[in-house]
């Protein structure tokens, strides 16, 4: 049965972020993810977890100057200082937390920067993370994006991000599938799992349009999320969406994964 873990970023935040953990319990969850922890002590949020029984599975890098619109560094060659600072503060707050995942963000394409240097510079830097993270038994993970929501994020589509991976191995570095990104950027999201499972080391999940909870667009998810099953996927399914209303009120697709 898929394993869902509840995005606390996105969800229940009715709620301030710390209280999040005990109502994604309450929900049915057994693990979270977040966009970042880095607001707050990583010993408060360990706690959170223990407390509430739950796992962290995934959270992402320091993605630079989020307030002025930076989504990371990995890919921009002369950010490599940079890049490799917050990663080490990431992988200090995984140990403390004892999550096995971190998003490694490429960051947004500048303008005049050729395409392969920017590969050459993303493959480096998640290389060096990868050996850096081995010990601890984190595995980096990259994320393809789509333009509409992220414009000019430089890693879009999954054979991307699989060039990228099978370069350095993927016993080292993963690949995030985000189905919900896939689907705006490829589509035919069930045959692009087939084609990347070897590769795939955590998948999220919110319907299109509207980034919502599943079954609130376009996609068949009970289907899917059956395929995805039956494939023996055995990671994270992140639930990084939006949700449509009140977050529990909205979790009536999540009841027969429940266990």
């Amino acid at each position: 049965m898929p394993r869902f873990a509840a995005n606390i970023s996105l969800m229940f935040t009715e709620l301030p972020f710390l209280d999040r953990f005990a109502a994604a319990a309450k929900a049915g969850f057994k693990a979270v993810e977040f966009l970042f922890p880095y607001d707050f002590p990583a010993a408060e949020i360990a706690t959170r977890l223990k407390d509430n029984g739950l796992s962290q599975v995934l959270f992402n890098g320091p993605p630079g100057d989020w307030s002025q619109g930076e989504r990371g560094q990995a890919a921009l060659p002369g950010r490599q200082a940079e890049f490799k600072e917050g990663f080490r503060k990431a992988l200090d707050y995984a140990a403390a937390l004892e999550c096995p995942r971190i998003h490694v963000m490429s960051g947004l394409a500048p303008a005049g920067v050729p395409h392969d240097a920017m590969t050459a510079t993303l493959a480096a830097n998640l290389a060096w993370a990868a050996e850096l993270a081995a010990p601890a038994g984190v595995k980096p993970v990259i994320e393809p994006i789509n333009h509409r929501d992220i414009p000019g994020f430089f890693l879009n589509t999954t054979d991307q991000a699989a060039a990228i991976i099978q370069a350095i191995g993927a016993e080292k570095v993963g690949m995030q599938f985000d189905l919900y990104h896939c689907q705006i950027t490829e589509g035919d999201i069930v045959k692009r799992v087939e084609k990347h499972l070897p590769l795939i080391a955590h998948m999220q999940v919110a319907d299109n349009p509207g980034r919502n909870e599943p079954g609130t667009g376009e996609v068949n998810w009970p289907f899917v999320f059956d395929r995805i099953d039956a494939l023996g996927f055995r990671g994270w399914i992140g639930c990084e969406y939006r949700p449509a209303g009140e977050t529990v009120a909205g979790l009536g697709w999540f009841s027969p994964y429940k266990g």
